[in-house]
């Protein structure tokens, strides 16, 4: 899910600011392993000061002391404090400076603040747990009370509740999933509201991200990578065959259940092929994760098709079996530019143990220039079976270069007089002179046939 958002600033004319990419900021730690796609490390709440909300701080008193977490004269304490103090800090930052509260019980606190504020506001469903949170929204887990099953719920922050853009492209979202219908999609059941809130009830996928698998093993063998990726072919080709490109793919939105089930995530930036009014509104920015987005995203083309989501989905495999992804740098501005110039560091160069087969597949899918990338997921399907077996994929090909089959023939320093040599007896051909001409034909039968293919 996501709005019209304000463009980061990029000092580069040939990369245009980068829109909506849901991206993480830079960092001036040190990244762990195969970990450039996280966010920082989320910090507890209640760890700095003006970190939680008025109305959690209006209940938090109350329920602390129902706990029995702390005392009267403890939360007293805290209290008379905040109505002391000139600054912004609260009942929940003094509780956890003077370690009253930790930041796991003031946590739990919170999530269960959260469920029971937004289950008073959605009926028909019971929330349960807080799953995560973004800048755009909040995701809960919920039964369904008529079905009695459990769903996942999207609720759109109530400081958006008032701008149309976001509400618009909220519902669009919501839409865009109810149309597709397929095992390796997380399902749309409902979009809707309930007063100021604005909500999307989806499938709940019980299990990890391949962005979680990866900081699990940091590098995934590559016959699992291949079933992961054919799966997820699966789903972008019963996508686009409905006139929808996803945009963002990358690991986290591409969910494993326990049982191995690929499940393709979030469509916040799906847009429908024949929208030519939302892409006339959108060229010329960048919409996308800089990590994982295709060059003709970085340039904002008014045409992104199918090709730019086999991009996404390549870069996504080349993090998911080296451990990195395909380009790294201090801003997104330099990340999108290396997707636009440099070259790629070939994937058996970090991991040799990768077949050659695969490789090629990998480095036809990062292809820079469409014409050289795979126009159908259901190509790569193809390919990514054939490499299974053990077979050579039928679309990726190795480039042949024709000049390494050159024959360099050193020329003498001075001319030298060419003499008649008399004929030998009996008119004998030199058997040096017809070997020459031999291997001089089979170079050129050769030249021509890796010509015609």
């Amino acid at each position: 899910m996501t709005t019209e958002p304000r463009p980061l600033e990029s000092p580069d004319d040939d990369i245009p600011a980068l829109a909506d990419s849901s991206a993480p900021p830079p960092r001036s730690r040190k990244p762990s392993p195969g970990s450039t796609d996280g966010p920082e490390a989320e910090r507890p709440a209640g760890s700095q000061a003006g970190s939680t909300t008025g109305g959690f701080d209006t209940v938090l008193g109350k329920r602390v002391l129902e706990a029995g977490l702390v005392t009267e004269d403890e939360l007293e304490q805290c209290r008379a404090q905040v109505d002391e103090e000139d600054s912004d800090r609260t009942l929940s930052d003094l509780l956890i400076e003077h370690q009253f509260l930790t930041d796991r019980q003031l946590e739990r606190l919170r999530k269960e603040f959260d469920a029971k504020k937004s289950s008073q506001k959605i009926p028909g469903f019971r929330i349960i747990r807080k799953l995560g949170a973004g800048a755009m929204a909040t995701v809960f887990l919920a039964e369904q009370l008529s079905l009695h099953r459990q769903v996942a719920i999207k609720v759109l922050p109530r400081k958006f509740s008032e701008d149309r853009n976001f509400i618009d492209r909220f519902y669009k979202e919501g839409r865009a999933a109810a149309r597709l219908n397929h095992p390796n999609i997380v399902q749309a059941y409902d979009v809707n509201h309930a007063g100021d809130h604005h909500y999307f009830v989806m499938e709940f996928v019980e299990g990890d991200t391949v962005y979680d698998r990866i900081q699990q093993v940091k590098r995934i063998p590559e016959d699992e990578a291949i079933e992961i990726l054919i799966q997820a072919c699966r789903a972008l080709h019963h996508a686009h065959e409905k006139g929808f490109v996803h945009r963002d793919i990358k690991p986290k939105n591409l969910m494993l259940t326990p049982s191995g089930q690929v499940k393709v995530a979030d469509l916040g930036l799906a847009r429908n092929l024949e929208d030519t009014e939302a892409a006339e509104q959108e060229k010329g920015r960048a919409y996308g994760t800089p990590f994982y987005i295709s060059p003709e995203q970085i340039r904002g083309e008014l045409t992104i098709g199918p090709p730019a989501d086999i991009y996404g989905l390549g870069a996504t495999a080349y993090h998911m079996v080296t451990g990195h992804v395909p380009y790294s740098g201090k801003s997104p501005s330099d990340v999108m530019r290396q997707h636009l110039k440099a070259d790629l560091k070939p994937p058996d160069q970090i991991n040799p143990v990768l077949s050659a087969g695969f490789c090629l597949v990998l480095e036809m899918m990062l292809s820079k220039d469409q014409s050289n990338r795979y126009r159908r997921a259901s190509d790569v399907i193809d390919d990514l079976e054939r490499v299974s077996r053990g077979e050579e994929p039928n679309f990726a090909r190795p480039k042949l270069d024709l000049a390494t089959l050159a024959v360099q023939v050193s020329q003498p320093p001075e001319p030298v007089e060419l003499r008649a040599k008399p004929k030998q007896p009996g008119g004998n051909v030199s058997p040096v002179l017809v070997t020459s001409i031999v291997l001089n034909l089979l170079l050129l039968v050769m030249l021509v046939i890796f010509a015609l293919t």
